[in-house]
């Protein structure tokens, strides 16, 4: 293994567990283990399955002044989601934007009190926590919570899990967030998760961290869980991947997130725009995008994988979209994919050809998600 890569404080656990390690986002992380792949997935979907999410960045942002709102419209300067109306104990999904109204990371705010918590990607992190400094110097410290872990419990199993472990947890609902006492770890914990089922985030220093992931493993429920897994679940669900969904040339309104941009932000909203890229965004608001993310459901079993070019008929010469991801959906049990099509061809039901080696497999626009999520709300 390259000896340049990093490793999470957890590296030991995915060894002893007999994790395969592979390279992902800088770091040696555990694709699947002796289980394999499809019996994680499956786990997962029936019980309770824990994922390291570990090379992620958690970031402090905490206002100069002591007055949380302070910081929350000062964030809003640079995602188009309303922060401001987040309430203490809750979180809340977002996106960075550049000033041409294209994605540079997605990544999740919660609302710790007196300072926000921000969770951003482990390729994107560098550049997230820079952009955050300079752009809420200020008003805000942007401190890197270095030297932490990060753990995802998730599967329909989870909260009895959690309501063993730590009972204050059993009210928690979807999108709460807060710190607790974990087996004398103190932690931060929320309640959304990257598979549709319920699930928990527990940030942790990383010191407590292998002894937490241990406890968790010890409980009947718990399997742990590699990447490998972790993509068809998400994609199931129908959630985006950063890189392969998502990118600096994909608005929210071509990626079909507007759902993520609160009224509030909105033309004719109390805090409109404000945000990079809000001209080109509130314009596709009212007009519409070129290009949509669309869900894919293929015929036969082979899945088709993210980069296949996708036509409007079986001879097309003309290519209409592209396959950013795709995976056999073991709960769904047929290949599954998301990928972008030109407006004209993103409605439900819609029949298309994707290239699948050098011939034409017939797939057809499906609404997202796959499997329904089962979220605690």
């Amino acid at each position: 293994m390259n000896g340049t890569l990093q490793r999470t404080p957890l590296y030991d656990v995915h060894v002893a567990q007999g994790a395969k390690m592979v390279p992902f986002a800088g770091y040696e992380m555990p694709l699947q283990y002796a289980d394999g792949i499809m019996a994680e997935h499956q786990h997962t979907r029936t019980h309770a399955g824990l994922f390291d999410v570990s090379h992620m960045g958690q970031v402090r942002v905490r206002p100069r002044s002591g007055d949380v709102s302070v910081a929350a419209k000062a964030l809003e300067s640079l995602v188009p989601a309303d922060i401001v109306s987040i309430k203490p104990g809750r979180q809340r999904y977002a996106l960075f934007t550049n000033e041409k109204g294209g994605i540079l990371d997605d990544l999740m705010v919660s609302c710790m009190g007196n300072w926000l918590l921000v969770v951003v990607n482990a390729a994107c992190k560098t550049q997230d926590i820079a952009l955050m400094k300079e752009g809420l110097n200020d008003t805000c410290i942007v401190e890197s919570m270095s030297g932490r872990a990060l753990l995802a419990l998730q599967g329909p199993e989870a909260g009895q899990v959690m309501s063993r472990l730590a009972p204050e947890t059993d009210d928690m609902r979807f999108m709460d967030a807060r710190e607790i006492v974990l087996d004398g770890a103190r932690v931060i914990i929320s309640r959304s998760g990257y598979t549709g089922e319920d699930g928990f985030e527990i940030g942790i220093e990383g010191h407590d961290a292998a002894r937490i992931a241990r406890l968790l493993l010890e409980q009947p429920e718990v399997k742990p869980i590699g990447l490998g897994a972790r993509d068809s679940l998400r994609l199931e669900a129908g959630l985006c991947l950063y890189g392969s969904d998502l990118d600096e040339t994909t608005t929210p309104v071509e990626g079909a997130l507007e759902w993520a941009i609160q009224k509030s932000r909105r033309a004719g909203g109390s805090r409109e725009g404000g945000f990079p890229g809000a001209d080109i965004i509130l314009q596709q608001f009212a007009s519409g995008a070129p290009r949509r993310r669309v869900g894919l459901k293929a015929e036969g079993r082979a899945p088709i994988r993210g980069g296949a070019e996708l036509f409007a008929s079986e001879d097309g010469e003309q290519a209409i979209g592209t396959v950013t991801s795709g995976v056999f959906g073991p709960t769904v049990g047929a290949p599954v994919a998301m990928g972008y099509v030109d407006t004209a061809h993103s409605d439900p039901g819609t029949v298309l050809f994707a290239n699948l080696r050098g011939r034409r497999v017939r797939v057809t626009v499906a609404e997202m998600p796959f499997v329904s999520s089962r979220y605690k709300r």
